[in-house]
């Protein structure tokens, strides 16, 4: 075995290096920076480059294939780009649908965004997190939305709970816009202020649930990094650490455990704070879950640990298997470009874990050479008619049939092969005889990881055409 070479260890370290970015809509001198301050001081400790984005004003730039992304007045910029480059998102960037197209935009980029803008959208709205979370099966206070100012008697009867009643905006964070209701006529009063001063205000009522505690959790990559209590703050209801709620770390039941990370993956986030009240038997009863945060603080949950969790967060985005890129829906069947043969309508079979099938009607090796061709035809499948030659990279040997399996043997070629704009070279192909099957053209799981894709297998074309001008 050869030694390793000072050499190897400065590329590896140089492949493992790190760009974050930081979308923060808060100056630095906030009481809501904190942690985004945390990951500026971290990142460079472990050898990344961090640069916090203030998206008022923030903007993307793409140079001859280098994209940059730049604060305001800030000409150089930071480069960014689908390998290393990774987005840690603050809450504050809900404020602006321009903020939030910022996120879009480094999507389109291929960074990975922690979280992507549909995991933000659906945890900054209470109430569609909460439609969501039922359909997880989890438990949570009974919630309804008031419609309008005149919808307040309606919304009650739904409710169908008896005050005290929490009352809240579609969005809010760190307990504001949190509003306790002891009886109708405080609802009564309260909401009509509300809608004197604006007529779009969005409101939900919500059971309430006395408790002198609730709980936070951390869930980074489908797994718990840490859980702490917070203690109701005297003379409230709320017990926000943010807003004084003492904090101490605190030890889960696997139910709690499996409830947690069951509401992570509902609302689709990589790093998420789950809060919850636990049930008066902690492990027989689900507990009650009362939000998701897409965009968890760390200064409450670091004090009550005495962990360092912001670089925990860091090292775990450090391993590229877990830097998942938001991904483009596409059909069941969508047209790729195969090199030198033409547009072919293809299956994108998430089943097939070996290699691209491409049909020819007849075949044949010769001097490391494979010559296939194909007859054409008139129907949605059909392969261009015409005679084609490619390399031999080798004779491929794989199973057909689950019982009595026959072993084939055919010929793997590579191939470029384009699709939604991208050329995707020397991609691994096996040549093959598919008359008997419907499609002609097979995409496996490694191309749909190559080409980011998520399949819709109820829809067809959803992303290319089969039909064109000529």
């Amino acid at each position: 075995m050869r030694a390793p070479n000072f050499k190897d260890f400065i590329t590896e370290q140089k492949e493992n290096k790190l760009r974050i970015l930081c979308l923060s809509a808060d100056p630095e001198n906030s009481e809501y920076f904190h942690t985004a301050k945390r990951i500026k001081e971290e990142g460079p400790k472990l050898g990344h480059e961090v640069y916090i984005v203030f998206i008022d004003g923030a903007y993307i730039k793409n140079e001859d294939g280098i994209k940059t992304i730049h604060n305001e007045k800030d000409e150089k910029g930071f480069e960014i780009n689908d390998e290393n480059t990774v987005a840690i998102v603050r809450g504050s960037i809900t404020q602006k649908d321009s903020w939030l197209d910022l996120l879009s935009q480094l999507e389109k980029a291929g960074v990975a965004c922690i979280n992507n803008r549909s995991c933000v959208n659906l945890c900054a709205d209470k109430y569609r997190s909460y439609l969501r979370l039922a359909d997880y099966g989890l438990v949570q206070p009974h919630t309804v939305l008031i419609p309008n100012k005149k919808g307040i008697e309606t919304a009650v009867e739904n409710l169908d709970r008896k005050y005290p009643v929490i009352m809240k905006t579609l969005r809010g964070s760190k307990g504001i816009g949190v509003i306790f209701i002891e009886s109708e006529r405080s609802l009564d009063a309260i909401v009509q202020l509300i809608y004197k001063e604006s007529e779009d205000a969005e409101l939900l009522l919500q059971e309430y649930i006395k408790t002198d505690y609730d709980i936070r959790v951390l869930v980074l990559g489908g797994k718990v990094l840490a859980a702490m209590r917070r203690d109701v703050i005297k003379g409230d209801f709320r017990s926000n650490f943010s807003r004084g709620g003492k904090v101490k770390m605190f030890k889960l039941t696997e139910l709690e455990i499996e409830d947690c990370i069951l509401a992570a993956k509902a609302v689709n986030g990589h790093y998420v704070a789950v809060d919850f009240i636990p049930s008066q038997n902690r492990e027989k009863d689900r507990p009650y879950i009362i939000e998701v945060n897409s965009s968890p603080g760390t200064e409450g949950i670091e004090t009550a640990t005495g962990e360092n969790l912001i670089k925990q967060v860091i090292q775990h985005f450090e391993d590229k298997k877990l830097r998942h890129k938001t991904p483009t829906e596409c059909g069941r069947v969508e047209v790729v470009t195969l090199e030198g043969v033409g547009d072919v309508s293809a299956n994108f079979d998430t089943g097939n874990s070996a290699r691209v099938m491409i049909h020819a009607d007849e075949m044949e090796v010769k001097n490391g050479t494979v010559f296939w061709s194909t007859k054409g035809g008139d129907d949605e499948f059909s392969m261009p008619k015409g005679k084609f030659k490619n390399k031999l990279i080798q004779m491929r040997k794989y199973e057909r049939g689950a019982v009595n399996a026959t072993t084939f043997e055919r010929p793997m070629i590579h191939m470029d092969i384009t699709f939604l704009g991208t050329t995707y070279k020397d991609v691994e192909c096996i040549i093959d005889d598919r008359t008997s099957k419907t499609t002609k053209c097979l995409m496996n799981q490694r191309f749909m990881r190559m080409t980011n894709v998520m399949i819709n297998p109820a829809r067809k074309y959803v992303v290319t055409t089969k039909y064109s001008l000529d």
